[in-house]
């Protein structure tokens, strides 16, 4: 029986420690506010959620429990009022001091990643307190803007496996992102797929690789358009159901019909056999070419789908959906939607439906 018990106490004994594991404790002082209500904040990317609210004691103390588990460490704010007093990074375990006041100001000890938030945040501060004292003075303000810029991309940098990196890749200036330009999506493709080998779990992680996938979809984009000044249109590059890109403009015909649809739409499906296919056989051999663009989440079905009604014509998908550069690049916002590039050039000519499109292919392929 006195075995038992011994078990007893040391599982429950473990249970309590692995309990304790997953959370750090913060504890500390508020200068100038005893007796006062702080709210506990978590970072959502780029806005805070409330969490709790704790009573500092007659002392400006106080302690508080998150819950963080192994390999997730946790984005914890202070707020006194709508004053952020104190910015926190905590891994499972830690044990962070913070000492503040009511105006911003902090140190923290026992945390390494919140030491180092911590410079974040004062370079961040500071530079949104040097654009107030210079609001007058356009000139000046794009010179800060600038230097926090190069100082941010430097940062990322020379910190690829810190999680610090994810509010300065999220910072905003008003309702712009400090990180603004084009090719800053490369930036946030490597920083991404940096952390990801350490905090493969992480929920601010997963956050930054999908705003990397987006802007690299905005990247990809403008690079088409730079980089075919000889076309009158925007390029698209897209796999086909072998998974070999077809670029629009390598489509040798004197009239092709880009037709944007939906897979998982019945109609849409039976418009292919119904409509496009007798209009393709009579005019192909007059130089008609489809350059046919599936905005799908599901490219294995629509891969058999195209298969399986064995399409002629040319047929890509990316697999992106509406989030395609593909839909971006064309402003496509229903479906089906077709119109006509002739002899290199977009036509001005809406494609009418069935009869439409022969009345107008009659005319220019005679």
């Amino acid at each position: 029986m006195r075995n038992c018990s011994k078990l007893f106490w040391a599982a429950l004994a473990a249970l309590s420690l692995s309990a304790c594991a997953d959370k750090a404790v913060i504890r500390g002082t508020i200068a100038d506010a005893p007796d006062s209500k702080i709210v506990v904040k978590q970072l959502d990317i780029n806005t805070y959620r409330n969490v709790d609210t704790l009573k500092t004691g007659a002392d400006g103390s106080f302690r508080y429990e998150v819950k963080v588990a192994a390999g997730q460490p946790e984005f914890v704010y202070l707020f006194y009022g709508d004053t952020r007093i104190a910015g926190l990074l905590l891994e499972k375990g830690e044990k962070a001091v913070v000492h503040a006041d009511t105006l911003g100001r902090y140190t923290v000890e026992g945390s390494e990643g919140s030491a180092e938030l911590a410079k974040v945040d004062k370079a961040y501060a500071d530079f949104i307190a040097a654009l107030a004292a210079n609001s007058s003075e356009p000139t000046q303000m794009t010179r800060l803007y600038l230097q926090h810029y190069r100082e941010c991309v430097r940062y990322v940098l020379e910190h690829p496996f810190s999680l610090t990196t994810v509010p300065v890749f999220f910072e905003q200036l008003g309702d712009n992102p400090v990180f603004s330009q084009e090719t800053d999506g490369l930036l946030f493709r490597q920083g991404a797929d940096s952390l990801k080998t350490i905090y493969p779990n992480s929920r601010y992680v997963k956050a930054l690789d999908r705003e990397a996938a987006r802007r690299m979809r905005i990247l990809e984009v403008v690079n088409q358009v730079r980089n075919a000044p000889e076309a009158s249109f925007p390029d698209i590059i897209l796999p086909d159901t072998k998974g070999e890109k077809r670029p629009l403009s390598a489509v040798d015909a004197k009239v092709v019909l880009v037709h944007f649809w939906d897979e998982t739409d019945a109609a849409q499906k039976m418009m292919a056999l119904d409509t496009l296919l007798p209009i393709y056989e009579r005019y192909h051999p007059r130089g008609f070419e489809i350059y046919s663009i599936c905005v799908s989440t599901d490219k294995p079905e629509w891969a058999s789908s195209v298969l399986g009604q064995k399409l002629p014509w040319i047929n890509v998908c990316d697999g992106l959906g509406g989030a395609s550069p593909a839909v971006v690049t064309y402003n496509i916002t229903e479906l089906p939607t077709s119109f006509l590039i002739v002899n290199g050039e977009v036509s001005t000519t809406p494609v009418s439906g069935a009869d439409g499109l022969r009345k107008e292919l009659a005319k220019l392929l005679r």
